[in-house]
């Protein structure tokens, strides 16, 4: 009697094997693929390794662990006050502190921890600008156990990468930043770094997506990967099957702070270019036009007398930057860079990223549906900190100096103050140096002055030409109608003393 005593599935088309066991046969069921790679006649997909321990044991002595201790105000004295805005949050831990509740602590100690790697063998360490921004204090751990404190060389927010440099007589294992890789979506790739704090950890994945564009992200397009990266990992090197650094790990998309499947990392050729500049200068100098810009949609083509939309149009100029200086209008749309066509707002901005401070720079922009050729010196670009003084003073009343006062136009509120109508126009003298001219001839602070050589004064540039004008004109003083707290009264300036 024939009995089946087991049967085994091992996945793919299945064929019947019998081998008789004593009285009864036994019926195995296996896969082709399987039977063939058992008798040595199958090979893995092209690409995949059967294992990737031989990688790792290479590239895992120049991954490092980052702690970074910073010091921070222990202001959450009063319970529950994370989510209270921080214009409540102040009032309301006073009011708690009044009332018997804890006193405000010093400024404490605060670690996080991040992951690194080496790129020398003089201890020039890669990593994330947010894992060490703000330290004070710098440690790594390395593969056998061995802590070293570490040093900043140099920080680029924008692409979210540091350089760190630890100042020890040892020659430290070190992988290297593909400057150009050749990846494309479903290659291999190895993430190694320190998730949760754990300590060296690798993970094999794929390439899940290429050109990611995350967030303010404006000077990278992020490689996805879905080898898993948690916390911990910001910094860590991601690797191809050569052991070449194609990545840098930086920020992962999960409500939980674990891994979903969805990591990103910086591409190594962007990496390598920061890298490169920060090793030799510190800093990351890249060109600034001194603009805002934006994409030109469907209706804005039209109305330029556009074919499709292109370029980008700029909708502000920063007073005194190089567009400014150079010529560059806002309403202009710049359609190519050193002749190459601007696929909109990103790319432009990228493209004038990449050209060194000091370079001219050629343009072809369309003004009133005409296009024209602008050359420009590109300055070095700001600091986010400046520039976003820039921006909120792009928000105030533009100023300008002349005899000593400074004027700003004409608001709301001071018309209201003033009892003034709502069409009266003029400036403000906001402030007057003693002594000056308009000083001496009895201005003061809080006078408007309402017409300048005979003209109404709407702004600052309607000033700025009567005064040019009167130069023009040979004349030896301007005449200025201002209204003061004594009533209207007009008042001669020396052209002379404008400056």
């Amino acid at each position: 009697m024939i009995s089946v005593d087991r049967m085994r599935r091992l996945g793919g088309v299945s064929m019947l094997v019998l081998s008789v066991i004593g009285a009864g046969v036994v019926v195995d069921r296996i896969s082709e693929p399987a039977l063939a790679m058992q008798q040595g006649q199958y090979a893995a997909p092209n690409g995949a390794p059967m294992s990737f321990a031989d990688l790792i044991e290479s590239v895992s002595p120049s991954v490092v662990t980052i702690q970074a201790s910073t010091e921070v105000s222990d202001a959450a004295t009063m319970p529950g006050m994370d989510g209270v805005p921080p214009q409540f949050r102040e009032w309301m831990e006073r009011q708690f502190r009044e009332r018997g509740g804890q006193e405000q602590q010093p400024a404490q100690p605060r670690a996080s921890l991040g992951s690194g790697f080496f790129i020398s063998a003089d201890g020039h360490v890669v990593t994330n600008n947010h894992v060490v921004a703000g330290a004070t204090e710098i440690t790594i751990g390395t593969a056998d156990g061995e802590t070293y404190p570490a040093s900043i060389i140099g920080l680029d927010p924008q692409t979210d990468l540091a350089l760190l440099k630890v100042d020890e007589d040892v020659v430290f294992p070190y992988v290297t930043l593909d400057e150009d890789p050749h990846y494309r979506v479903g290659d291999w790739v190895v993430a190694v770094g320190n998730p949760f704090g754990l300590g060296g950890t690798a993970t094999a994945g794929i390439i899940s997506a290429t050109g990611r564009e995350i967030g303010n992200s404006t000077y990278n397009d992020f490689m996805q990967i879905d080898a898993p990266i948690n916390r911990g990992n910001s910094g860590g090197p991601t690797f191809d099957l050569n052991g070449n650094v194609v990545g840098v790990n930086s920020q992962i998309f999960s409500p939980s702070g674990g891994n979903v499947g969805i990591g990103f990392a910086i591409p190594s050729d962007v990496a390598s270019r920061i890298i490169d500049q920060l090793l030799e200068s510190g800093r990351v100098a890249r060109g600034w036009l001194g603009v805002s810009i934006q994409n030109v949609t469907d209706d804005i083509a039209a109305s330029q007398g556009l074919e499709e939309p292109t370029g980008a149009i700029v909708s502000s100029v920063v007073a005194g930057g190089p567009a400014a200086s150079d010529g560059i209008e806002r309403g202009d749309i710049i359609l190519s860079v050193n002749g190459n066509d601007v696929d909109g707002s990103r790319d432009l901005t990228r493209r004038i990223a990449d050209i060194p401070a000091g370079d001219r720079v050629t343009f072809r922009v369309l003004r009133e549906e005409r296009e024209r050729t602008i050359r420009v010196r590109l300055g070095d670009r700001p600091s986010d900190e400046d520039l976003e003084l820039m921006a909120n003073d792009e928000e105030l009343p533009v100023e300008v100096s002349y005899f000593g006062m400074q004027l700003v136009p004409l608001d709301d509120e001071m018309r209201e103050v003033r009892g003034l109508s709502s069409d009266t126009s003029g400036l403000v003298i906001e402030n007057i140096e003693a002594g000056a001219e308009a000083a001496r001839k009895g201005l003061r602070s809080g006078d408007v002055i309402l017409e300048a050589g005979g003209e109404r004064i709407n702004d600052v540039d309607a000033f700025t030409s009567a005064v040019d004008a009167a130069r023009s004109d040979n004349r030896s003083a301007i005449l200025l109608l201002v209204e003061g707290a004594g009533g209207q009264r007009y008042i001669a300036l020396q052209v002379d003393q404008a400056e």
